[in-house]
């Protein structure tokens, strides 16, 4: 039997799902391209990370081994952002965040793989409550849907594919390879991150301009809440968390932007989709809750 996850992490693991759930909602209140808004994400949440670094004297500065590992992770994390707030654009804000978990399957596939995880049957039976709460949120009505929601809802489903890649990368390098604190992996990860999303919106021939206040204020959020504070808890909390877990916890995020894009923006929802939300928070208590109480994988 092994050791039961420790409650601290699993506490900072849940205080971070709840922070980031709050990401989708500052991009649908940004009036800029999905692009931008991803880099002024990454941009302004790796200077505050930076300046945070600085006043605490822990920066380090960054040597050419910190970029090799990093690069990959960061090159992920574009490309999942670049592909998620085109998903909010074209389905809206909560079912977006709830089709970019798709990530827990991939998750939970690479802790068996790479790591040589065990899945209990508990585990199991949670994961398949989650997949059918998302199918209620997402496949029954696809026959009723235009063209641009279907593109949305693949946008979607690849962003979970990038969004695993980034997050099993990052947890490689910070657990294996690079004696670094959370802040400033993160700090490392988001300025170049930041630098690849600009060289795609410039590719794409996207404006930096920030047309007003209500933009700078969301963007300033986004950065803070979802790429600082959010991030920082979860960078604490996966290297002590096994990786089909962390997956799994993370899909508290998608429910929470759920209820959000409920209430913010009156998103139209059927009693399916809040059985469906229903039964997905139910796989994460039952495969969650269970694996932290009884140590099982």
């Amino acid at each position: 039997m092994n050791a039961a996850a420790p409650r601290p992490a699993l506490a900072m693991m849940v205080a971070g799902a709840a922070l980031i759930s709050t990401t989708s909602i500052f991009v649908k209140w940004a009036h800029v391209a999905p692009t931008v808004s991803a880099f002024y994400r990454m941009a302004f949440g790796g200077g505050m990370l930076w300046l945070l670094l600085l006043v605490q004297r822990q920066w380090r500065g960054v040597n050419r081994r910190d970029v090799a590992w990093m690069l990959f992770p960061a090159v992920a994390f574009a490309v999942d952002l670049v592909l998620w707030h085109r998903c909010i654009r074209d389905v809206g804000p909560g079912l977006a965040t709830l089709l970019g978990n798709f990530q827990v399957f991939v998750m939970a596939l690479a802790g068996v793989w790479f790591y040589r995880e065990r899945l209990s049957w508990r585990f199991l039976a949670g994961l398949a409550l989650a997949f059918v709460g998302l199918w209620l949120l997402v496949g029954r009505q696809w026959q009723e849907v235009d063209a641009q929601y279907r593109l949305g809802v693949w946008f979607g489903i690849l962003t979970g594919v990038a969004y695993a890649a980034y997050m099993l990368s990052f947890r490689h390098a910070q657990k294996e390879k690079l004696s670094r604190s959370p802040a400033e992996l993160l700090c490392i990860n988001s300025l170049l991150c930041a630098g690849v999303l600009a060289l795609i919106a410039t590719v794409g021939g996207d404006s930096f301009a920030i047309p007003d206040l209500q933009s700078l204020s969301a963007l300033l959020g986004l950065a803070l809440f979802g790429q600082v504070l959010g991030w920082l808890l979860i960078a604490r909390a996966m290297p002590q968390l096994p990786a089909s877990l962390v997956g799994l916890l993370l899909l508290l995020q998608p429910g929470l932007s759920f209820v959000l894009d409920v209430i913010l923006f009156a998103r139209p929802t059927a009693t399916l989709d809040w059985i469906g939300l229903a039964v997905s928070l139910a796989g994460i208590f039952v495969a969650g809750a269970r694996a932290a109480t009884s140590g099982e994988k």
